[in-house]
């Protein structure tokens, strides 16, 4: 497979590229591997539709309730705030309104829905989290990232990347890559990335993300085990040498400035949950360090619900 990089201006963002896995962007309908699109799927005969999506609705509604001695009980699942009293609106928009202040936004009240995370990973039987993925430009991250996603899909789980340079073509359009807009890129994706975990999926994001403080940050939002940090630990003389987008001769001909490496430092993490080096100066392929992840992601069980 060949792999073009096009160069683009967006916004106050130079130099930046759309990475794209185009393993993903029209797959046979007919494919084994649609993982959940295929128990999505429906078929009518005569009047009837059979839809296989009733089976999962079924089951989350199952697990609401057990039969007892002739009589349903409420039982209350693992990692559902079933019971817990929130000053936040339910979905029929009764409950204690409590107003907020946060950042420059006011009077604001949190509205709590009664379909919770831990209903939508077992929908979609998985556990929702973020695998953050930093390192040097050229470090392999957004080629990590589309080996992982493939492999997770082939296994019929779903998941999303949040591609640096990808989001700078429109959520992040707005930033250079000064230290403050470096800063407010990584809040932004961030965040976004805790929705995703949030809707169950298993987000995916690769970006620089040079600084420590700004990571750790990102680590917060989420729950206990929920961040699993990534680093591509290649030093950066191999990075400069692979020069795959060629930033670096950029950089070093003192056309880009600020470039992380060269004239703007990195910060590599101190507690990754997952560190992929070279093995004695030889790469691991893609795939292999996909697998390394998904190990990870199935000894922890984040790949079942």
């Amino acid at each position: 497979m060949i792999i073009r990089f096009n160069m683009a201006s967006i916004g106050k963002c130079s130099s930046i590229y759309r990475t794209t896995s185009p393993e993903f962007d029209f797959p046979e309908p007919s494919s084994g591997k649609l993982g959940l699109c295929k128990s999505f799927g429906f078929s009518i005969s005569g009047t009837h539709v059979k839809t296989s999506f009733v089976a999962p609705l079924r089951a989350i509604e199952a697990s609401r309730t057990s039969q007892l001695n002739g009589k349903a009980e409420n039982i209350q699942r693992a990692g559902c705030d079933s019971n817990q009293v929130l000053p936040t609106n339910d979905c029929n928009g009764k409950g204690v309104h409590q107003m907020s202040t946060i950042g420059n936004s006011t009077n604001i009240v949190w509205h709590k829905c009664s379909v919770e995370k831990c209903d939508r990973e077992e929908l979609l039987q998985q556990r929702g989290c973020v695998i953050w993925v930093t390192g040097l430009s050229g470090s392999g991250k957004s080629t990590l990232a589309c080996a992982l996603s493939r492999g997770l899909h082939a296994r019929g789980k779903l998941t999303y990347i949040l591609d640096g340079d990808n989001l700078r073509h429109g959520l992040n359009r707005d930033l250079s890559f000064r230290a403050e807009d470096r800063a407010e890129n990584i809040r932004r994706t961030g965040e976004v990335a805790k929705l995703f975990a949030d809707a169950g999926v298993i987000c995916i994001a690769s970006l620089i993300s040079p600084y420590r403080k700004d990571r750790d940050a990102c680590r917060s939002l989420l729950a206990e085990g929920d961040f699993i940090e990534v680093f591509m630990d290649v030093p950066l003389h191999v990075c400069e040498a692979r020069d795959p987008k060629g930033l670096y001769k950029l950089a070093r001909a003192g056309k880009i400035k600020g470039f992380t490496g060269i004239d703007d430092p990195y910060e590599p993490p101190l507690t990754s949950e997952i560190v992929l080096r070279q093995n004695q100066g030889l790469c691991d392929s893609p795939d292999d360090l996909a697998d390394i992840v998904i190990s990870y992601l199935d000894k922890k069980g984040y790949l079942k619900a």
